[in-house]
Order: C-alpha cells, then structure tokens, then sequence
C-alpha cells in the first residue's frame, strides 16, 4: 500500500485531529515553560505572548477546526471529501507553520510570511470551494456563515503577529472562533439531546440568526466604538442566556459527555460578561482573565469531547465514553479551574496554577494523543472504507 493510501489520510479528521492531540499536550508545557523563564523563547519579531497566542489558536485550535471543517464540510455537501496527498500536503503546511513560527527571528520576512500563512490560505481555500462549488447539496442553509468567517481568519492571524495590532488580532481571533463553536453547538447538542436524552431543545430561527448574528457583528469589535461593542457582547450573551435556558441543562448536565458541552457554552457566556465588566468597570483580576475563560473554557472543554466522539463515531465504534475518557473531561475542568479560579483568590501563587494548569492540558491530551491516535492509524473496524 502506498503512504498516501494509508488509513491516516482517509479523511481529514484523522491526520488534524491527531496533530492538535500532540499540539495540545505540548504547547501549553512549552508557554508554561517560557513563562517561568525556564526556557527561553524562540527569538522572533513578535513578543512571546503573541507566539503563545498564535500558537494555541492557529496552531492547536486550526489542527481542530482544520480536522473538524474538512470532515463536516464533506458530509455536509455529500462529497467524498479531501483525502491521500492533498491531505498530506496539508499536514506539512502546518508543520511548515510551527517551525516558521520556532524560527522567526532567522527568516526573512517574506519567507516568514510565506511559511505563516500557507497552511491556513490553503485550507481556508480547499473549505470554500468545497461548499460553494457544491451548495446546491448543502445540508444546512446557514453555512454562509462559515463563508463569511473563513477567510476573516487569515486577517485575524496576520494581525495578531503585529506588534501594533495584536489587541485587535486577539479579540478578532476569539470572535471567529466563537462564531464556529456557536454554529457547530447549535447542530451537535440538538442532535446529541434528541439522540440521548430523547428531548427536543429550542431552535428558533430568528433567536438562532440573531445570535449568530451578533457574533459576527463582535468579528469587527475593535472597529466599533467601545461602548457598542460592550453593549452588542453584553446583548449576545443574554440571548445566550435565555437560549440556554430552553437547552433542558437540568437533563444535560446528568451526563459529563454531553454535559461539558453545555459548560464550555456557559465559557462563551461568561468571556462576553467578563469583556462587558472589563470595559464598564476595570476590575483588577488577575491575568487576562477573559480571554482563558474562552480558551480554557469553550476550547479546552468542548473540544475533547467532540475529539472522543467524533473519532470513534466516524472509525466505526460506539461512541460510548468510558472511566478513562471521563478523566480526561474531569481533567480538564480542573484546568480550567487552576488557571482561571484560583488565581483570582491566590494572586501571589499565579506561576504555579499556570504551570498547574499546563499540567493538565498536558495529561489529557496525551491520554487522548495514547488512545485515539492508534484509531486513527486504522481503519474503520466496520469495514466502510472511510
């Protein structure tokens, strides 16, 4: 069999889904590290903080989007999807990627650039030729959302790299995700509930459009005046709220597997209030508190939960979760306690609860990384070949 034949390149989530198990183990070692002055930094024309920033949103967060988008997209469209060496070019744009970014300080620029942004130009390419060329089969009417967001990133990346504009790049990179968590929440817990639960939650499609609505209005943030963009967060996270409310948590919440969903939506809530008080009152919390509700939040507890259901589901398995899986969920939480929580009550210990907190990234996903990567290595176990 040839290499790119392999069962690894059958399908997008397999080779991405295994690249952000190993990124999401070591990047936050690694910040965790340059934080404490234990290592030092790559020399690059960009702070430490804007390696860190990147890294985990364009480096582990598009490993995820990138496996997830090019998995759904196919489905969607009824496609037999991006596989063998597209895919594998793919993967060696984003290992192009994290080696431009360790080696920024000895490139020239225009390699630099070249080397920043190959991999997701390319990918965001790939997903909206894919829905546009096929939208009269597309499965869900509302995917031009995803045509608006998509190539939005590639401008949130490169200003997130700018020492001028990194704020801007920042707040821009948190909306466009939040915009594809909100998307993709709304499909799989509808479907997860009915499935599980035997409930129908709410779906409304104005409360639905107006929502997503909203949160592409917030994309834009920093170009709006502040007071509008603070009272436009503080709007979406109400309408999330009552939303939220008709969700049935109280039968969610029985459950951990679906359950951590409804927490990391509770995340995005929450990173909405947490910007609407920073721009009305100025707390002083400790850290860039909104910012990894988000991450340690929506990211850090939707994600693995969506990477144990999808890589069994889509490998042929029951997605049942066992002891082992429900750790990692636990894990997580207590990630998102340590670095978020405790530092606001212990503000002179906040190095260790960093450090504490990569921890736990770190043991999850390499549980994650030991049991589901051999999955993705083979082939489906019900005979279907992908």
């Amino acid at each position: 069999m040839r290499f790119s034949e392999q069962a690894l390149w059958l399908v997008g989530f397999r080779p991405f889904f295994a690249l952000a198990c190993l990124s999401g183990l070591a990047l936050p070692v690694l910040w965790a590290l340059f934080y404490a002055g234990t290592l030092a930094a790559p020399p690059a024309p960009f702070s430490p903080v804007q390696w860190h920033a990147h890294e985990m949103f364009f480096g582990f967060g598009w490993a995820v989007m990138g496996g997830f988008l090019l998995t759904s997209t196919k489905n969607w469209v009824k496609i037999r999807g991006y596989h063998g060496t597209t895919l594998i070019l793919l993967v060696g744009a984003w290992l192009l990627e994290r080696a431009g970014m360790w080696y920024a300080g000895a490139l020239p620029p225009l390699a630099f650039r070249l080397a920043s942004n190959l991999f997701l130009a390319s990918i965001v390419a790939m997903l909206l030729w894919s829905l546009i060329r096929h939208r009269e089969s597309d499965s869900f009417r509302d995917n031009y959302f995803f045509l608006i967001i998509l190539p939005l990133f590639l401008v949130a990346k490169n200003l997130l790299l700018s020492e001028a504009h990194f704020q801007a790049g920042a707040s821009m990179t948190v909306a466009l995700f939040r915009v594809a968590f909100l998307v993709m929440l709304e499909r799989t817990l509808t479907q997860f509930m009915k499935n599980a639960m035997h409930a129908e939650i709410l779906r409304n499609v104005v409360l639905d459009t107006g929502i997503k609505m909203l949160a592409v209005l917030l994309v834009f943030a920093s170009l709006l005046p502040a007071p509008v963009a603070a009272w436009t967060g503080f709007l979406l996270a109400l309408l999330l709220l009552v939303r939220f409310a008709f969700w049935k948590p109280q039968l969610a919440l029985r459950r951990l597997d679906i359950g951590i969903m409804y927490l990391g939506y509770l995340a995005i809530v929450a990173q909405l209030l947490l910007d609407f008080v920073a721009q009305v009152a100025q707390p002083a919390w400790v850290g860039s508190l909104p910012m990894h509700v988000f991450t340690f939040g929506a990211m850090g507890l939707i994600i693995p939960a969506m990477l144990i259901r999808i890589v069994n589901g889509h490998t042929g398995r029951k997605v049942v979760f066992d002891g082992l899986d429900k750790a990692v969920l636990w894990i997580m939480i207590a990630g998102f306690v340590l670095r978020n929580v405790i530092p606001q009550i212990d503000p002179a210990g906040y190095l260790r609860w960093i450090e504490l907190a990569a921890a736990c990234w770190f043991c999850s996903f390499a549980i994650l990384a030991w049991r589901y990567i051999p999955y993705l290595l083979q082939p489906r176990v019900d005979g279907k070949e992908h």
